[in-house]
């Protein structure tokens, strides 16, 4: 009798027809690309959650320098009334006491001062006697006539103003020059009045 071992058994199971094989084939086949397929998804979410993480954080980051600006603005902006102070103090300085250490004192601290606002990004808007008016920058508290400047240039100024950076974040208050013609009729002067800068 011969006797056959279980691989042989097994072999004789085994279906190796052509139709079969094929089918198997087919099987794998598929099976194959639909992993692939959700391989080609994972990876796909997994990309965009990596950009959404990565434009969060850019985000939140912007965000957080935007806070901290808005804080050191408002700082900024306290800080720019004690340096409207120090400019009161100094151009109101009794002559007879120009010379002394205590007054020399007083302006070494507001050169101070200046220095560290313009280290922080303060700069002083430019508003010196015939510079033009440009409502960004200057805010018209006055209006003067028989000035001698071209009408709507800067008088005279009234309150510094101040850019941080490149944003204004205090305009300057200024008078300025009103071209209306100061010879004439009292009719023509009364007509001045509505003036947009009155």
């Amino acid at each position: 009798m011969n006797r056959r071992t279980r691989a042989e058994e097994r072999a004789d199971q085994i279906d190796i027809s052509p139709s079969k094989l094929l089918a198997e084939l087919e099987r794998i086949t598929g099976e194959r690309d639909a992993a692939v397929r959700e391989k080609d998804e994972f990876l796909a979410a997994l990309q965009r959650e990596r950009a959404e993480f990565v434009n969060f954080k850019r985000r939140t980051a912007e965000e957080r320098q935007a806070m901290l600006g808005l804080a050191a603005e408002g700082l900024i902006s306290k800080v720019l009334a004690l340096a409207d102070d120090f400019d009161r103090a100094i151009e109101a300085r009794p002559p007879t006491i120009t010379d002394d250490p205590w007054v020399e004192g007083i302006a070494a601290i507001d050169r101070k001062l200046r220095q560290l606002l313009e280290s922080e990004g303060v700069s002083a808007i430019a508003a010196a006697p015939g510079t033009a008016f440009d409502p960004r920058e200057h805010e018209a508290v006055a209006s003067v006539p028989g000035s001698g400047l071209p009408d709507g240039s800067i008088v005279g100024e009234l309150r510094r103003g101040y850019r941080l950076r490149d944003r204004v974040l205090r305009a300057a208050l200024v008078a300025v020059a009103d071209g209306a013609s100061t010879t004439g009729s009292a009719g023509d002067s009364a007509g001045s009045t509505d003036h947009p800068l009155n």
